[in-house]
């Protein structure tokens, strides 16, 4: 009989295990062999084994084959890991050498710097009491100031800081430093403390019925459908509703991305007749202009229906630059409007997915696409931008689209019936969040919306910390300057009860201003405090577990970023900062509550997009054309010869509210070890991490050193 096996190892096969195949230490591969079973051995009713001191051998040097690679695959990886600590001490030692800061920015772009309401210093005064107190502690600590558990009861400090058990002047200092924090710090803190848990448990709970609402429109496979039908584009659209279309493309010194987005958008698959194409071109670099007019009549030259429009007086950024354009003559003879960032690359088939549902829909205003982004995999930064937003379009504008049929227009990628933008009041320059403000104002008149989530349109995401910044500073400051100006609309409006408090309370006041205040207060500075104010509490469930199971909730959309679960809780913190910043510049019109920065593009959606796009093109079209510059050479040389003149290097920067909040979340993760708090110390540690990496712009673009 075969000798019995052990209960763990019943399926197992004796014999040579592997057989491993090795070019070279780096190129190596296990084949695994399964060897005979018990009964190929028994022959004429006997059982032969083979040799066990020669399968033992085997399996000895094979084993010891194995283990030798792992080690040496084990030894890269901790040359790996090196490489990469050398190099990000390199990358901090360049940051910290060149000095450069996103306080001296005005300074370079030659603008004279706006008023700031002090914020920076607010954090560099918690910085630097922290630092004081830590020191203190420290020193009660080794003196014998034990605290292990917060206790708000003072009878219980009583017995400690009874003067009869006074030893020295710091005991006595501390024991009245204890006694203040107990009577004058602590209820106060507990107080705004358990009011932020509150707003963060309201806010927790808007984005779970949000979550159960998409879950429910996924089920029910709900989605919108147009009154005349379903859309069969195979044979040849919906009824023969061709109405007139104007397109527009508003841009702003975007020659990175000019000519995909005018390719694309001279490849919708319209009647010629019924189109129209406006470029509407505010870039004040005279080389972008020549370029892009270029580019128009290359394309008038295939036969397509386009004008370039260059304003004189550029007023209003973009709001200005899209009321200029519909202010001219012939805009009366259009139905509706398109309108593309030049970032943007609509499919062949965009029209006749979307407009479908404005026909016998006439209370229908506006119908909003979904962005795609091709580079969401290029870096850290993008693959946490695309979490967020894979939410906002799956979650968010998809469930309230459906339930509401009202959202925020996302300013692109969206067709709006013409009369719906004029009985609104058409475009105003009055916030940096036009798109915004007249969505609200044209449900306040009575539209009606419709979100599409599987009709998608190309786009990037901001590649630089730098350029995603400033992108989150006007898309949550401008929200507040609407705020205030349409709220009196707002009430006055004939719209329902019900539809006027999902406006103010949940549109504006709990998305747009209780997200980031209670993030930033409650995790940046009520948290640390806590730390060196013990009686003082947060539960750890408020530190950990719900916003673990927020963040889990945010990434459901986009399932291949599990992964990234833990940076994106700690980033979304991070980014609290800039959107409390700009929520509150926008409430009380501060600082810099009315810059409008272009968001900086680098043109991937151009490296592969266009030659699907070739293949689809109509005949005698192009997929992208190539600027005739030689009959414009001296111009565009002597243009760009200027434009170097003051050009400014591009290079990474520190951020000094980052870096000093860095150094406050790291203090008082310090401070907890004294309280020997392990939930809170682990979450500012890694907080403070996170922030100091941001702070030092190690995530997102890297631009080489010889720029720098």
């Amino acid at each position: 009989m075969a000798p019995p096996f052990e209960w763990w190892a019943k399926d197992t096969h004796r014999g040579t295990p592997v057989v491993v195949k090795m070019e070279n230490p780096n190129n190596w591969s296990m084949v695994e062999l399964q060897d005979p079973d018990d009964d190929d051995f028994f022959i004429a009713g006997r059982h032969v084994s083979p040799s066990q001191d020669k399968s033992h051998n085997k399996n000895a040097k094979q084993l010891t084959w194995v283990l030798l690679l792992k080690a040496h695959k084990a030894a890269g990886c901790l040359t790996s890991i090196a490489s990469a600590a050398f190099t990000l001490a390199a990358a901090v030692r360049r940051r910290v050498t060149s000095g450069r800061t996103d306080a001296d920015q005005d300074h370079e772009i030659g603008t004279r710097p706006k008023k700031r309401f002090g914020f920076y210093s607010c954090i560099k005064v918690f910085l630097w009491v922290s630092i004081v107190l830590l020191g203190f502690e420290v020193a009660a600590f080794y003196k014998g100031w034990h605290f292990s558990a917060p206790d708000l009861e003072l009878k219980h400090l009583y017995e400690i800081t009874n003067r009869l058990a006074v030893k020295g002047v710091f005991d006595w200092v501390y024991s009245g430093w204890v006694l203040v924090r107990v009577e004058y710090l602590a209820p106060p803190l507990q107080f705004l403390a358990n009011a932020c848990i509150v707003l963060f448990l309201i806010q927790s709970l808007d984005r779970l019925i949000l979550c159960l609402g998409c879950f429910w429109v996924k089920s029910k496979k709900i989605k919108p459908v147009p009154k005349c039908g379903p859309i069969d584009l195979e044979s040849g659209y919906a009824g023969g509703f061709f109405p007139m279309v104007l397109v527009q493309i508003p841009m702003c010194n975007e020659k990175e991305v000019y000519q995909q987005s005018i390719a694309a958008i001279c490849n919708l698959d319209w009647p010629k007749g019924k189109l129209l194409i406006q470029v509407l071109d505010d870039s004040d670099d005279r080389t972008t202009q020549l370029l892009i007019k270029e580019e128009v009549h290359k394309w008038q030259g295939e036969g397509a229906n386009i004008v370039y429009r260059h304003r004189v007086m550029r007023e209003g950024y973009k709001a200005g630059n899209l009321k200029s354009a519909m202010n001219c003559s012939y805009v009366k003879d259009y139905e509706f409007v398109a309108i593309f960032d030049a970032d943007f690359q609509p499919a062949p088939d965009f029209l006749k997915r979307t407009l479908p549902h404005f026909k016998d829909n006439e209370e229908l205003g506006l119908v909003q696409a979904r962005w795609s982004f091709v580079n969401k995999e290029e870096n850290l930064l993008t693959r946490l931008q695309n979490i967020n937003l894979a939410f906002h379009f799956e979650v968010e504008q998809q469930v309230n689209g459906i339930f509401l049929n009202f959202f925020g227009f996302n300013g692109t990628a969206g067709v709006w019936r013409i009369k719906a933008l004029e009985e609104s009041g058409g475009w105003l320059e009055r916030t940096t969040v036009e798109d915004m403000d007249i969505a609200v104002r044209a449900h306040l008149h009575g539209w009606k919306f419709v979100y599409l989530n599987d009709v998608e349109c190309q786009c990037e995401l901001p590649e630089s910390y730098e350029a995603y910044r400033k992108q989150q500073h006007r898309w949550h400051s401008g929200p507040m300057q609407l705020f205030r100006l349409c709220l009196p609309d707002i009430i006055r409006s004939k719209i329902s009860i019900g539809k006027k408090a999902n406006i103010i309370f949940l549109f504006f006041l709990l998305r747009k201003l209780i997200l980031p205040f209670y993030s930033f207060t409650l995790f940046c500075i009520i948290l640390p405090m806590t730390m060196f104010i013990p009686e003082a509490t947060l539960p750890s469930w408020v530190v950990c577990y719900v916003p673990a199971t927020m963040s889990f909730l945010n990434i459901l959309p986009a399932p291949t970023s599990f992964p990234f679960i833990v940076p994106y809780l700690l980033f979304e913190n991070t980014m609290s900062v800039t959107k409390f910043n700009a929520m509150i510049s926008g409430l009380f019109q501060l600082g810099s509550a009315y810059e409008w920065v272009v968001t900086k593009k680098s043109g991937r959606s151009s490296e592969g997009d266009l030659v699907s796009l070739i293949d689809k093109e109509p005949t005698g079209q192009r997929g992208v054309s190539v600027p005739d510059l030689e009959g414009m050479g001296d111009e565009i040389e002597v243009e760009e010869q200027r434009v170097i003149r003051k050009k400014i290097k591009k290079h990474n920067r520190i951020y000094t509210k980052e870096l000093a909040l860095a150094f406050l979340l790291l203090t008082a993760s310090a401070r907890s070890l004294l309280s020997t708090q392990g939930i809170h110390f682990y979450f500012l540690l890694f907080q403070g991490i996170s922030f100091l990496l941001v702070g030092l712009d190690l995530i997102g673009e890297q631009v080489p050193s010889v720029q720098t």
